[in-house]
């Protein structure tokens, strides 16, 4: 039976659609029953392959999650055949035989476990994040390489290092014991924190929104882990942010900061979902770092100013959680902002030595020392913090800045 253009299509769009909601069900499953997170990911995607053809000439199966997890049992198998070395014992393919040929109409949701191992310690923080995307979000190495201004070819061996420290480490497939639960739990949210900001630091180098991915993973972790304020707060904090989106950009390009967006571009309806998640989390009296942050971005989002001696007082509370030199940094912008320009500059300036290397020290050190009149030193700044800009966006937002303020100089 020849394949139609039209079933073709069918196949492949019922395919995308599938990666998309259920690939990282599906791996994780796999990697529960094979132990091997390399096997898991390529049987998978053995099934796939087949799921076009055979899909696209007989018609989508009754449970298409149910044929792809079972094709790709017995791909593994086939794999674990043709690999005279792989060390596998008769027992273990008698075992993957019989798990082959089950009905996988009931799919058991592994992914918390395949969260968790994605963002295990031992593993490098952009590993984690690189693997979390490939598993869990679906994204291909190269759109993943593309997103973090990397080769596809140096991404490619970022995530089979990962995969391989993952099997030789004895990393457990596992959700972490209660007395490791909130430490590993944190690693995981700032993973997906990180993802987002990407999103935003970058921009869509690739075509994927790492944004909307970070939104995904979280939604999924929300629903994964009820009632746990941290996760709640996370999400608050992604969907506050989020609903900016449309203010950040100006007409020429250039990012516009927050002070300066027209707040009737932002998405009051997602706005208030992030607020009743944020109160609800809160009510649950287990304070976090994410639960702040998501407070501090709500002080932004109600009103037509931000409430900056709330934001101020928040920052305060963060530094318990996270006593670094950014979280410094941004409580001397809130004190700045909230009127206390001398004492938020001095509160700045004294962090030079830590951050220095951090491009949006540069660029508050410029917007502060240019309010207080210190034109000579805000040029300066504004010059380093140019030259080490992420993105085109803040480069050409910065470098307005600059202009003008040469313009007022020379007046």
């Amino acid at each position: 039976m020849t394949i139609s253009a039209s079933s073709a299509v069918a196949a492949s769009r019922a395919l995308t659609r599938l990666v998309r909601d259920d690939r990282g069900r599906l791996l994780s499953a796999l990697v529960a029953r094979l132990k091997d997170f390399q096997l898991a990911e390529d049987a998978l995607q053995d099934a796939m392959v087949s799921a076009v053809v055979h899909w696209g000439r007989n018609g989508l199966p009754s449970s298409p999650s149910g044929w792809l997890l079972q094709v790709a049992f017995r791909k593994a198998i086939d794999r674990i055949r043709r690999q005279a070395t792989a060390g596998r014992s008769g027992q273990d393919l008698e075992l993957f035989a019989s798990l082959a040929g089950e009905e996988a109409l009931d799919i058991p949701d592994e992914r918390l476990r395949l969260i968790f191992t994605c963002c295990h310690p031992a593993i490098e923080p952009k590993s984690q994040v690189a693997l979390t995307l490939r598993t869990l979000g679906g994204l291909s190495t190269q759109q993943i390489a593309a997103a973090f201004l990397d080769k596809d070819a140096a991404m490619g061996q970022r995530l089979s290092r990962a995969k391989a420290k993952i099997a030789a480490a004895g990393i457990p497939f596992s959700v972490p014991d209660q007395d490791q639960w909130a430490e590993r739990l944190e690693a995981v949210l700032t993973v997906i924190y990180l993802i987002f900001n990407a999103g935003y630091s970058a921009g869509p180098q690739s075509g994927v929104d790492l944004a909307e991915e970070a939104l995904f993973l979280c939604r999924l972790l929300n629903s994964l882990t009820p009632e746990d304020a941290e996760v709640e707060g996370c999400l608050a904090l992604l969907m506050l942010s989020h609903a900016r989106r449309h203010a950040r950009k100006g007409p020429s390009g250039a990012a516009v900061p927050l002070a300066l967006q027209d707040r009737t571009l932002w998405v009051r309806a997602e706005i208030a979902e992030g607020v009743l998640l944020l109160e609800r989390a809160l009510r649950r009296r287990q304070i976090g770092p994410f639960q702040i942050k998501a407070a501090i971005a709500a002080c932004h989002s109600d009103g037509e100013t931000s409430d900056w001696p709330q934001i101020a007082r928040l920052y305060d509370e963060l530094l318990a959680f996270e006593p670094t030199a950014v979280v410094r940094l941004n409580r001397g912008v809130a004190v700045a902002e909230a009127g206390d320009l001398a004492g938020g500059l001095a509160a700045v300036l004294a962090l030079e030595t830590e951050l220095s290397a951090y491009q949006p020290f540069h660029a508050a050190c410029a917007e502060l020392l240019k309010r207080a009149g210190r034109h000579h030193d805000a040029v300066r700044s504004y010059e380093r913090a140019i030259a080490m800009a992420a993105s085109e966006e803040d480069r050409l937002f910065l470098s307005s800045s600059l202009e003008l303020l040469l313009q007022q100089q020379a007046v």
